[in-house]
């Protein structure tokens, strides 16, 4: 009975109506769903799209200015170290002996002129020593003349025969023998003075005193060194040069000398020496210190070692700015800017320094465009902003006040 009220129930409109309904609920679900899942796949790529784009630009890795390398002419240098020394030093030493060292007058660093008194000594002994000169002086010029008087008398009587002829010579023998006595004498009193004259140190030539010796109270005999003297004050550079540069170098050509300091002199090339070390190949060049006086109180001293350029002349040569330049693992490399704004590292061969600029020897055009500075934080590929100097608007001028 159940099976037939089931079938009774399938058979009705009612049931009919409800299979029908039913696959098209699920179609209409399934629809529903793939539409559902191809929109969140369209969304979801529009977004990856959107966000891969900015990426796909970039972003500047930093603003720059660009710089072009320029041609021009650039002094032709030669670099070399060497040490700088006195012109000539004078050694002053004592010519008394055996003299007590009584007041010095000079210290190390003064300057002094020729004649200028350096140090005294006692003269008490000196002083007795010409006063018994001078009277064994008068002594003699004294039996000198009482010499000549007697020869005088026996030249008058010669030929009388009063005197003999052996009184006669004995006479005149006195005379010339008394003259020669004289001069003994005055010979003693010159060499008497000469010691009092030297008890009184004097420079011998002008200049600086580069070192003292002497001490007061001591007693120093002849030859003694007392002081040291850089005549006139004038310096000299000794540089050292390999043999292969030694001849492009003549008197005459022109140096810029650096102290370690930093402070700079002039120099001109007085003389090459006419040899070489046979250990080092390298040879002396000789430069006069211009203007030295004011150099040995300005940076540069005797023993000091000092760098040196020579000025060969002139050539032409590219140079960049020296910022532009940078220094990686012992290389160079200057950072060029292609159309599309991204960075090259050029690896370069450098040259000659002058005045902030750096000459290209390989490696880069003239008509490459390069960072002028801030190389150094930028690598291969970086995208980089090109800063543009905009010029300043004009001022506006405030409006003029309507007249009546």
């Amino acid at each position: 009975m159940r099976r037939d009220t089931t079938m009774n129930l399938q058979s009705t409109p009612l049931a009919r109506q409800l299979t029908a309904v039913k696959p098209l609920t699920l179609g209409l679900a399934l629809a529903s769903l793939v539409t559902l899942t191809a929109l969140g796949l369209f969304a979801t790529r529009s977004i990856a799209a959107d966000t891969a784009k900015p990426a796909a630009e970039g972003k500047p890795a930093l603003t720059v200015a660009l710089t072009q390398p320029k041609s021009g002419m650039m002094t032709i240098k030669l670099a070399a170290n060497g040490s700088v020394a006195a012109w000539q030093e004078a050694s002053v030493g004592a010519e008394a002996n055996g003299l007590r060292v009584a007041e010095l007058h000079a210290n190390v660093g003064d300057r002094v002129q020729k004649g200028q008194l350096l140090a005294s000594f006692a003269a008490e002994s000196v002083q007795a020593d010409v006063a018994l000169a001078r009277a064994s002086l008068a002594e003699a010029q004294a039996n000198a003349a009482d010499a000549a008087a007697n020869a005088d008398r026996a030249r008058a009587v010669q030929g009388s025969g009063a005197l003999s002829a052996q009184q006669v010579n004995q006479y005149l023998t006195q005379e010339q023998t008394a003259k020669a006595r004289v001069e003994s004498a005055k010979a003693q009193l010159d060499s008497q003075l000469l010691r009092l004259k030297n008890t009184q140190l004097v420079a011998p030539d002008s200049g600086v005193i580069s070192a003292r010796m002497a001490t007061v109270g001591a007693v120093v005999g002849a030859g003694t060194e007392m002081f040291k003297l850089i005549r006139q004050g004038r310096l000299e550079w000794r540089g050292e040069v390999t043999s292969a540069e030694l001849g492009r170098i003549t008197p005459g050509t022109g140096v810029l000398l650096t102290a370690p300091s930093g402070s700079q002199a002039k120099g001109k090339v007085r003389t090459v020496a006419p040899t070489v070390d046979a250990a080092t190949r390298n040879g002396l060049v000789y430069v006069d210190v211009q203007g030295s006086s004011p150099a040995v109180t300005n940076g540069f001293k005797p023993g000091m070692y000092a760098r040196g350029e020579f000025e060969l002349g002139n050539s032409n040569a590219l140079t960049v700015p020296q910022s532009a330049v940078v220094v990686r693992d012992g290389f160079s490399y200057v950072a060029r800017v292609g159309a599309d704004n991204r960075v090259a590292q050029l690896k370069v061969q450098t040259g000659r320094v002058n005045g902030g600029e750096v000459e290209i020897l390989a490696g880069l055009k003239p008509e490459d465009k390069v960072v002028a500075s801030g190389g150094s934080f930028l690598s291969d590929g970086d995208l980089v902003r090109i800063s543009e100097e905009k010029t300043p608007p004009a001022p506006v001028k405030p409006a003029q006040a309507a007249s009546k």
